[in-house]
C-alpha cells in the first residue's frame, strides 16, 4: 500500500489511472444509489404515514392479520441487480463498468431487453469528472476529497433528474465532510467554510421566501438551500456570488430552452439542484480564476 502511494505521489499518470478506474466503479454504485435511494425514501415516508394513520385510529392491531415474516430488504445493497423485465439476475462479468455494456450491445444476456445506455454514461461521466479533478489538484487531500465530492454532486445531479429531490443524506453528507475537512484547510479556512454554509443556505431561503410571499408559490426545494449550503463549505463564502451567477445563468438558458424548443408548460418546475452542482463543481477548480478575468473584463 505504502508503494502505491509512492508510486502515485511520485507520477501523476499512474494517479490519474488510478482515480479513472476507480471512479468508474464508484459510478456503478453511484447507479444503484441514484434508483434505489428515492425508493427508499418514497418507502419510509409511506411508511410513517401509515404509522401515524394507525396511531390516529387508535384501533388495536389485528393478530390474526399480523405478518408472519418480514419484507425482503431493500437496500443499497440488497436486492442484488437483476434484469427488470426477466428478473436474470446480473452477474459479476455481467457488472463490469463501460466493458460489460459494450460487450452485451446494451441488452439483457438473457431476454435480450434494452439496457439503457444512461447507465455507461455515469460511469463514464463519473470516471471522466474525477479525473479532471486529479489532474488539476494533484496527489494529496485536495485531490482525493474534490472526487469524493464530484461522486456526490454526480448522485444529487441525477436523482434530481429523475424525481426533484435532493436527499439529505448525500447533500448533508457533502455539507459536513467540507467542514470537516475546512480544518486542514486544502480548500478554505474553518472560518470561510462554517461562514460559506450559512450564507449559502441563507441566501437561498430568503429569495425562496421573498418569492413566496410575493408570489404565493414555492420557487424552488429546501434540497436547494442545503446543496448550497454544502457548495459554500467547500468553496467559501467569497466564491458563493460565483457559483449563485453561473447556476442561476445556466439555468435561465436551460429554461427557456426547454420553453421554446419542446413547448415546456411555464408553470412546469425544473430542478435547480444540477446546475448548483455544476458552478460548485467549476467554481471548486477554477473559482478564483474565473473572479480574475471578471474583474480584469470590468475594469480593463
Amino acid at each position: 500500500m505504502q508503494a502505491s502511494f509512492e508510486l502515485m505521489a511520485d507520477s501523476p499518470a499512474f494517479f490519474m489511472g488510478f482515480v479513472f478506474i476507480i471512479s468508474l466503479m464508484v459510478g456503478s454504485f453511484l447507479n444503484v444509489v441514484i434508483y434505489r435511494l428515492p425508493v427508499m425514501m418514497e418507502r419510509a415516508w409511506k411508511a410513517d404515514i401509515d404509522e401515524y394513520t394507525a396511531s390516529q385510529t387508535q384501533a388495536p392491531p389485528a393478530t390474526d392479520n399480523l405478518p408472519t415474516s418480514k419484507k425482503a430488504p431493500f437496500n443499497l445493497v440488497k436486492p442484488d441487480s437483476t434484469c427488470p423485465k426477466c428478473q436474470h439476475k446480473i452477474r459479476a462479468w455481467e457488472n463490469i463498468p463501460l466493458i460489460s455494456w459494450l460487450l452485451l450491445r446494451g441488452k439483457c444476456s438473457q431476454c435480450k431487453n434494452p439496457i439503457s445506455a444512461r447507465y455507461p454514461l455515469v460511469e463514464l461521466t463519473t470516471g471522466l469528472l474525477s479525473t479532471w479533478v486529479a489532474w488539476h489538484f494533484g496527489f494529496g487531500l485536495a485531490g482525493f476529497m474534490a472526487v469524493v465530492a464530484i461522486w456526490l454532486l454526480i448522485a444529487m445531479t441525477f436523482i434530481d433528474l429523475d424525481t426533484m429531490l435532493l436527499p439529505d443524506q448525500l447533500t448533508l453528507s457533502l455539507l459536513w465532510l467540507g467542514l470537516l475537512i475546512s480544518i486542514e484547510s486544502p480548500f478554505v479556512s474553518s472560518q470561510d467554510a462554517l461562514i460559506g454554509a450559512a450564507v449559502g443556505y441563507l441566501s437561498l431561503w430568503s429569495l425562496y421566501w421573498s418569492f413566496k410571499l410575493l408570489t404565493g408559490k414555492e420557487g424552488m426545494g429546501y434540497g436547494d438551500f442545503k446543496l448550497l449550503a454544502a457548495i459554500g463549505a467547500w468553496v467559501g463564502w467569497q466564491h458563493l456570488p460565483v457559483v449563485i451567477l453561473l447556476s442561476s445563468f445556466v439555468g435561465a438558458i436551460v429554461g427557456v430552452s426547454l420553453l421554446t424548443i419542446q413547448g415546456k408548460d411555464k408553470s412546469q418546475p425544473i430542478p435547480f439542484g444540477p446546475y448548483l452542482a455544476a458552478a460548485g463543481f467549476l467554481t471548486l477548480l477554477y473559482g478564483d480564476w474565473i473572479v480574475t478575468q471578471y474583474w480584469q473584463w470590468m475594469l480593463p
